[in-house]
Formats: structure tokens, C-alpha cells, sequence
């Protein structure tokens, strides 16, 4: 009988065993080389956004990413990429408006935030706060104290009223669209400022809390949390800091473009 409760106990084990690796297994995490002339940054992408984490990983397997430019670097901000026009771009060549054909619908989460390496999406203003389909940057960023953060959250929840302001009345919002696009800056301005005083008096909505657990982060390692809830965070770095941290370093012009390229060589799936 006990021979027989040993070997019944071994394959329900066994079998626990097995769902056990199985579910491991499916949390495994997709990691990516970006090979720069400043070094290499490993990056790990997100489960929590399959959107982003499988256009990510499409765009690299297609190679989209190799020989363009980090084009908008800030320091104690972030490093941008991805511009399809930075590939061949001359010196001094204004960037940043460079895209694909669709865009990658918002996929923000709680618990995914603009912390020190963070990689999260580019986006232009628009209804849904959706991402650039190739444009990424990655937060270098700074360290905050509860003063600064609770200025960040202010201007979170600033963003958070243009976009709800927007959407109840888009045609003010086309109208600045319009007026962006057009290159008409008065009006641009003008419309902007609308909607500003707008967002500035709209209270119809859940205000935004930077978690405590999130505030030690940002009073520690850092980052720029006043981006959080309205840029999507889809992976971040897990080797190269020290590179993100020099290439946040080098001279720029007005446009905040670097005047000595930083390109990225190669990027590829390595798990």
C-alpha cells in the first residue's frame, strides 16, 4: 500500500512540477542587444505590454533599427531614437518627425513607471495617447525629493486634464492640429494656450498618486516622473546604464540633437 501511495504522490508531484515549469516558462522575458558607437545596452521587454513588446521585436527582426541615430538627447532627461529619417540624415538635419504608418495603441500599467533605464515609446498629442510605431527613448533622468515629486505629479495630472479636455472637444483640438501641422505658430500658440486654460479649470477626473513605493525609486535611483500614465513604459534596461549615462552627456545643438552622431550599429533578440 505504501509503495503504491509513494508512487502515486511521485506522479501528482511530478505533474505539479510540470504546470509549475510551464508557467515559468511563459514568463520568460525578451531581452534585446542594442549595439551602439558608444557601447552596448541590454534591454528587457515587457509581458505586461504585448503590443508594444511585439511590434518592439518585429521592428528588430527587420532590422529597422540598424544605422539610425539616438537624434534627441537630454541629459538628466532621456536619449531618443528610432526617427527612419535620422538614417542618412546630414549634419545639422532637423529630426524627430520621422514615423511608420500606424501607431501602437497606449498600454499604460501601474506598476510600470519612467524610473532610472526605463525604455517607453515616443508620441506626438493625440486622442488616445497612443505611440509612435518606432520612436523609443530611454529615461536617464535625475533624482527627485518629495517637493520635486509632488511637482511631477502636478504636471501629471496636468497632462492627464489636456487629455480628457481634448477629447471632449475635438474640434479644438483638430483645429490646433491643423494649425501645428501648417507651421502656423501664432495660431498654434493660441489654440494651445485654449487648451491649457482649458485643462487648467477641468477637475472631472481621477487625480493620479506617484505611489510611495515608486517615490522611494525616484528619491533613489531617479528617473522623470512626470511622464508616468501618459508615455507607455514597455521594458527597461538591465546592462549599459554607464552607456545611456554618456551618451546623455554628449554636446548638442539647439534642436537637442547630438553634434557628433550617436548611432545605433545593430539591434538583436538574444532570449
Amino acid at each position: 500500500m505504501r509503495s503504491h501511495l509513494k508512487v502515486l504522490l511521485a506522479v501528482v508531484f511530478g505533474f505539479i512540477l510540470v504546470i509549475c515549469s510551464s508557467f515559468v516558462g511563459s514568463e520568460t522575458k525578451t531581452k534585446v542587444k542594442m549595439t551602439t558607437n558608444y557601447g552596448i545596452i541590454v534591454l528587457e521587454l515587457s509581458n505586461e505590454t504585448p503590443l508594444h513588446r511585439d511590434n518592439f521585436i518585429k521592428l528588430v527582426q527587420d532590422k529597422a533599427y540598424d544605422s539610425l541615430l539616438f537624434h534627441r538627447v537630454i541629459e538628466n532627461f532621456m536619449i531618443q531614437g528610432g526617427d527612419p529619417d535620422s538614417k542618412k540624415a546630414k549634419p545639422k538635419e532637423l529630426l524627430g518627425l520621422g514615423d511608420l504608418d500606424y501607431a501602437v495603441k497606449a498600454e499604460f500599467r501601474p506598476n510600470l513607471f519612467h524610473k532610472k533605464g526605463a525604455l517607453a515609446t515616443a508620441r506626438e498629442d493625440n486622442l488616445d495617447r497612443s505611440s509612435s510605431a518606432i520612436q523609443f527613448f530611454i529615461v536617464q533622468g535625475k533624482v527627485f525629493n518629495d517637493s520635486t515629486l509632488d511637482r511631477a505629479e502636478n504636471r501629471i495630472n496636468s497632462m492627464t486634464a489636456r487629455y480628457h479636455v481634448i477629447n471632449k472637444d475635438t474640434t479644438l483640438f483638430k483645429a490646433f492640429k491643423d494649425a501645428y501641422e501648417n507651421d502656423k505658430t501664432k495660431l498654434t500658440m493660441r489654440l494651445n494656450d485654449s487648451i491649457t486654460a482649458l485643462a487648467e479649470q477641468f477637475t472631472n477626473f481621477e487625480r493620479y498618486h506617484i505611489p510611495e513605493s515608486h517615490r522611494d525609486v525616484y528619491k533613489t535611483l531617479g528617473g522623470t516622473p512626470h511622464l508616468d500614465q501618459n508615455y507607455t513604459v514597455f521594458g527597461e534596461v538591465i546592462e549599459g546604464l554607464e552607456i545611456v549615462d554618456s551618451i546623455a552627456k554628449v554636446a548638442t545643438d539647439n534642436n537637442d540633437r547630438p553634434l557628433k552622431d550617436v548611432r545605433i550599429l545593430s539591434v538583436i533578440i538574444i532570449q
